[in-house]
């Protein structure tokens, strides 16, 4: 099953114009967890884009899996439409689809190195 088939029949769906946020860096988590649906949209965080996000992409994952406000902001860069995964979903995917955990788990990898990256080197004092 290709990833993005877990969610084709999820209801929620949102439409963020090209320009817009679907969500901003300190926002609160809100439960929801977003997959890019249509459009393309990038990942911002503190003023850097650290990822281009494309079809089947997911954000918003860190707020399901540990709730405090979200640490960057996604900027749709044309018109996008993102499927809403709340709580409830997000835990019946991670128990009935281990596929879909790992994805989310390598997806939270990725972007902890690219922000690693964007770090300045501490020297050590």
């Amino acid at each position: 099953m290709v990833f993005f088939e877990l969610f084709a029949h999820n209801p929620i769906i949102l439409r963020v114009p090209a320009g817009q946020t679907l969500f901003q860096e300190g926002d609160a988590g809100g439960g929801l967890m977003y997959v890019l649906s249509a459009g393309n949209a990038d990942i911002v965080v503190a003023g850097r884009v650290i990822e281009h996000l494309q079809h089947g992409g997911i954000v918003g994952e860190m707020g399901l899996v540990s709730p405090a406000a979200r640490s960057a902001t996604v900027l749709a860069t044309s018109d996008c439409e993102f499927v809403a995964i709340d709580e409830a979903r997000f835990q019946f995917l991670i128990q009935n689809t281990p596929f879909f955990a790992m994805q989310v788990m390598r997806v939270m990898a990725e972007r902890l190195r690219a922000t690693d990256r964007l770090m300045p080197v501490l020297e050590e004092v």
